[in-house]
């Protein structure tokens, strides 16, 4: 199924044909065979456009030629008809007026699809490429004289070049070249530049380049081709001027492509010679034949003659295609300034849009650190109240274990502590009473913030640590009287 809609969307592209209907039965009738279908097709349009040309009288004299259009381009519509292929279109003397196009005689010539596929690298079966080759080769308007660029022009030649390097065409083409080169290039000073490529593509390069394309279809049997070859094909004049002036591209007539050439072109005689241009879809324009053998003079005296009366065409689709590329510059250039500038703009947005993030930011972070510092002082706050409640319950707790102080007595020492800030308290303790009451009496006093402290003595320094608080006063020494300092562990 997708086979069938390849060749459908295929066919309408290089026919022109719009009722997709008509054109599924068109192929239909030719058992889906698209080449037959269009060959078919393009004869029977030919011969239509032939006897509508023939019938109707509208064709103009334009001192040279006779055109089925008013203006100079070969570039035939399907409406207004396709000139026969068979027939060449000549000067008919009536001295009509009008814009003057190349002194010459034109032909419209439609190319078989298989030249323009072979060109392409296509394959029977690899339909599926139908629609690209439709899109990007087939289908390009070609303007005044086939020479305005297509919609993609330049993913098209990139493609086509691609695909050229392995297409028969384009080997054939190197073969000629080679064949040429050792037959008469070995032994001549002066040679064309034929290129190594299939005749589409030289046609697409003397576009490209906005030149005609100088076709030469090599007859290696003809007795007459040596001769033309070595006189006039390899003569210095000849040699420079179309080097200059062509794109040239030739042709053995025993290689598929030159033989389906000579065919198209009607070749009758040899050694043949041709000039022709694209025109719209896989036709090209006749503009001058030569058969048979000729002089380098005639021979470059046609050839002059021709590229003399082709030039201001030529000339203004360069200029064009000059003004378009400049065009395309300075829209380019402007997009590159716009983005340039939106993404300065967007560069600054995004600058901005991060300040105001990061301000905000520090804002929450200030504001956090803020709550935190405030719950850590209310939290010590709450802790330091605990534990000085704490401490007060424990003197109390300790001020009520606190015997009652006794009167003087032999069996009663007298204690007097010396606190680190001066202060001095004393007291009487049974001399039996524990060193661990001495320090709850301490403690209940209120006068130290901490628990770690010892009890010394200093003539002679000893501790009274809490290792000794099971010692009773008699037992360590301290009675009847004792002086102890605090010493802050």
């Amino acid at each position: 199924m997708a086979d069938s809609v390849d060749k459908l969307s295929y066919f309408q592209a290089v026919t022109g044909l719009d009722d997709a209907d008509l054109c599924t039965e068109i192929l239909q009738a030719h058992g889906w065979d698209l080449e037959l279908a269009i060959s078919t097709f393009t004869s029977t349009s030919d011969h239509r456009g032939a006897a509508s040309s023939s019938d109707g009288g509208n064709n103009h004299d334009h001192g040279g030629a006779v055109f089925a259009d008013d203006s100079m381009t070969p570039d035939y519509t399907e409406s207004r008809g396709i000139v026969d292929d068979t027939e060449l279109v000549m000067r008919d003397g009536d001295g009509g007026g009008g814009n003057r196009g190349p002194g010459v005689a034109w032909r419209i010539i439609t190319l078989p699809i298989s030249i323009v596929s072979g060109s392409l690298g296509l394959v029977s079966g690899a339909i599926g490429l139908g629609i690209w080759a439709a899109g990007g080769v087939l289908s390009y308007s070609f303007g005044m004289l086939g020479f305005r660029s297509g919609r993609g022009g330049g993913a098209s030649d990139s493609s086509s070049a691609r695909l050229v390097s392995v297409s028969s065409a384009a080997r054939e083409a190197m073969e000629f070249v080679a064949l040429f080169d050792r037959d008469f290039g070995s032994h001549n000073a002066f040679k064309i530049d034929f290129v190594s490529e299939g005749f589409m593509d030289a046609l697409q390069r003397s576009r490209s380049s906005f030149k005609l394309l100088f076709v030469y279809l090599h007859s290696p049997d003809h007795p007459d081709t040596p001769g033309f070859c070595d006189g006039t094909l390899c003569s210095e004049a000849v040699v420079a001027f179309v080097n200059e002036n062509f794109v040239s591209w030739g042709g053995s007539i025993r290689s598929s492509e030159g033989f389906k050439m000579s065919n198209s072109l009607k070749a009758s005689r040899f050694p043949f010679c041709a000039v022709v241009m694209p025109a719209a879809n896989q036709r090209i324009a006749l503009l001058q034949q030569v058969e048979g053998p000729q002089s380098p003079e005639e021979m470059l005296a046609i050839l002059q003659r021709v590229v003399e009366d082709s030039s201001p065409t030529l000339v203004t689709a360069r200029v064009e295609a000059e003004e378009r590329r400049t065009n395309l510059r300075l829209r380019e250039e402007q997009d590159a300034a716009y983005q340039a500038a939106l993404e300065a703009d967007q560069a600054r947005e995004r600058q901005r849009q991060e300040e105001e993030e990061r301000l905000e930011r520090e804002a929450a972070e200030a504001e956090r650190k803020l709550k935190e510092e405030e719950e850590a002082r209310e939290r010590a706050e709450r802790e330091a109240a605990e534990r000085e409640a704490a401490r007060v319950r424990m003197r109390q707790e300790k001020a009520l274990a606190l015997k009652d102080e006794p009167e003087k007595g032999p069996d009663v020492t007298q204690v007097l502590v010396r606190f680190p800030n001066g202060e001095r308290k004393g007291r009487r303790f049974e001399s039996e009473t524990k060193i661990q009451t001495l320090y709850d009496y301490v403690d209940s006093l209120g006068v130290l913030d901490t628990e770690e402290y010892s009890l010394i003595t200093n003539f002679p320094r000893t501790v009274y640590g809490r290792d000794k608080e099971s010692m009773s006063l008699k037992e360590a020494g301290l009675h009847p009287q004792a002086s102890l300092f605090i010493e802050i562990n």
